[in-house]
């Protein structure tokens, strides 16, 4: 006698199971069926279409989106309250008391994306030794903390006639500049 090999019966011929592609025996409902179709495959199927680009990278940390110019037409400018030092900054006990702040000050109406270039010039017209060729001026904001003893924070550098690389192009906005600030110029 020769032995057959049986095949199981599909559910169209009357069988109850069916052997599916990766060799295992589903019920007649094909559950097993449906979840290897569902089952994801290593590699997309090759149909000659190109993948989709990448997503983009993720902002790195401490990144801020530049932000969009302001227009000096229509937005109405904040007072910016500047203290001038030569030779150093002030100290922090300096602005300890409101309404005793050194009397050094400066008043400037601007916008939040005025540069430290421009804020250069206009320390220059006011005070006659950041005129010097030589002058190098160090800004730093004055800041209220989180126990309302103010802080001080330098925040670049520019050079009085823009000769040198520095941070002439930085804006105050891009800086984390608050309006209520105060700046204060060293120069040195």
């Amino acid at each position: 006698m020769k032995a057959q090999k049986s095949k199981p019966k599909t559910e169209k011929e009357g069988g109850a199971a069916e052997q599916s592609r990766a060799g295992k025996v589903t019920d007649e409902k094909g559950k097993m069926a449906a979840a290897i179709q569902t089952q994801k495959r290593p590699f997309p199927p090759r149909n000659n279409q190109p993948l989709p680009p990448p997503p983009p990278p993720p902002p790195l940390l401490g990144s801020r989106p530049r932000l969009e110019p302001i227009d000096r037409e229509k937005t109405c400018p904040l007072l910016l309250r500047v203290f001038t030092k030569i030779g150093s900054h002030h100290s922090e006990e300096d602005f300890a008391v409101r309404g005793k702040e050194p009397k050094d000050e400066v008043q400037i109406y601007t916008w939040k994306d005025a540069n430290l270039r421009e804020l250069t010039d206009l320390v220059k017209e006011v005070a006659p030794e950041a005129r010097r060729r030589n002058a190098k001026l160090s800004f730093a904001f004055v800041y209220p903390d989180k126990r309302g003893r103010f802080g001080l924070r330098q925040v670049g550098m520019t050079n009085s006639y823009g000769n040198g690389r520095l941070d002439g192009n930085k804006a105050l906005a891009d800086l984390s500049f608050q309006i209520g600030d105060y700046l204060d110029v060293a120069i040195l």
